[in-house]
């Protein structure tokens, strides 16, 4: 295990930090039957503490997204307990807007779906939209905006539902460096903000280094936790900082061993 000094706590919100926001224990996911079962995990137990930055990364096919599913309940366990506080909301690499409706429209359908009255959504609409920064395109539709924008208006609308807890599918894996840059400081300042535990998944390393207070490594399939760090940089952090870099470095040399032994499995 690669640990390093913890990071010095920042504000938690006020539920009872005894209690995990999510954790899996001895978690295993078996896809199909007999001579064409697919184990995507195997025996992952792992926790996130409420309020937490948790970044998961692997090669492909290690079943970081399997877990992100897995948590927000889309699957099922084959084995072992997925426990949650709260409910979870998730946001994907493919912002999945319905081109028809306005920005407006697309962050306010959670909460028109949920039953929701009229007036506070609408108010909760114009709070998130400023929030991502897109207040004065309201009326706009998914067509007239950039890459990024719509990455925003989709994670307003992960806020939409105040799930205490955020799962986050390479959703800037689509994005120019440059824009993934800004959603960083974006995800960064909402994180602060809002106090929420946010389960990040990722294969850019110097991006997991970036935001996360602690990075899972996974296994090659079927994966497993196999490593753990710390990150114990002061925050707000740069992609292209030194310091960034050389954790990353020894991220990737991890990964590499994991993608090498794979095949002597």
């Amino acid at each position: 295990m690669i640990t390093l000094s913890p990071t010095p706590a920042r504000p938690k919100p006020t539920a009872n930090e005894s209690q995990p926001a999510v954790r899996l224990a001895e978690v295993t996911k078996v896809f199909g039957h007999g001579a064409t079962a697919v184990t995507a995990v195997e025996g992952i137990s792992l926790d996130a503490q409420p309020g937490e930055f948790l970044c998961l990364v692997g090669a492909s096919g290690c079943g970081k997204s399997t877990l992100l599913n897995l948590i927000a309940g889309i699957e099922r366990p084959t084995a072992g307990r997925v426990e949650r506080v709260g409910e979870t909301s998730v946001m994907f690499q493919d912002p999945a807007l319905f081109p028809w409706l306005s920005v407006a429209r697309n962050v306010e359908l959670p909460m028109k779906l949920a039953g929701v009255a009229k007036a506070p959504r609408r108010a909760r609409v114009a709070e998130l939209l400023k929030m991502v920064h897109l207040s004065s395109f309201a009326s706009h539709h998914p067509h007239q905006l950039s890459g990024g924008m719509r990455q925003r208006v989709a994670l307003a609308r992960a806020l939409a539902g105040d799930a205490p807890t955020l799962l986050m599918d390479e959703p800037f894996g689509a994005l120019d460096a440059m824009t993934r840059d800004v959603m960083h400081d974006e995800v960064e300042q909402i994180w602060r903000e809002t106090g929420r535990t946010i389960i990040f998944v990722t294969h850019n390393v110097r991006e997991a280094i970036r935001l996360a207070d602690r990075v899972l490594v996974l296994t090659s399939r079927p994966g497993r936790v196999a490593e753990e760090l710390v990150v114990d940089l002061p925050r707000p952090r740069r992609i292209e900082s030194p310091d960034v870099g050389a954790l990353a470095s020894r991220l990737t040399a991890r990964l590499k061993q994991e993608v090498a032994s794979h095949g002597h499995h």
